[in-house]
């Protein structure tokens, strides 16, 4: 967390950095999938409930783009997620928008077209 000049907290999203008024956590191992005997043997119980702050944007993307089995098994970090080819460049690309922008439509590339 940085702080501005007033000395209160401005929280950025750890997935494209940008400062963001109101950041949703996104659990690194879906909660659905908590419970997996899988992951119990994985991973400690720290990680399994371990979370990051991310814009709406950012999450929305990677919930519209990964399924939450591969979300768990093979995106349960930051640098993970952004080696995911359609996040990295979803991120590059809200990266220069300022806070407030959403992708048009509903089809997951027309963000890319609006750039």
């Amino acid at each position: 967390m940085t702080k501005n000049r007033d000395g209160a907290g401005e929280r950025t999203c750890e997935l494209c950095g940008r400062a963001a008024e109101d950041l949703t956590r996104h659990h690194l191992i879906p909660r659905t999938r908590h419970k997996n005997k899988r992951n119990k043997k994985m991973f400690d119980r720290q990680e399994i409930h371990r979370t990051v702050d991310l814009c709406r944007p950012c999450h929305r993307h990677i919930h519209a783009t990964i399924d939450n089995k591969t979300l768990e098994r093979e995106y349960n970090t930051v640098e993970s997620l952004l080696a995911h080819p359609d996040i990295l460049r979803f991120v590059e690309w809200i990266r220069k928008k300022p806070h407030g922008t959403v992708r048009r439509g509903s089809r997951r590339d027309d963000w890319s077209r609006a750039s």
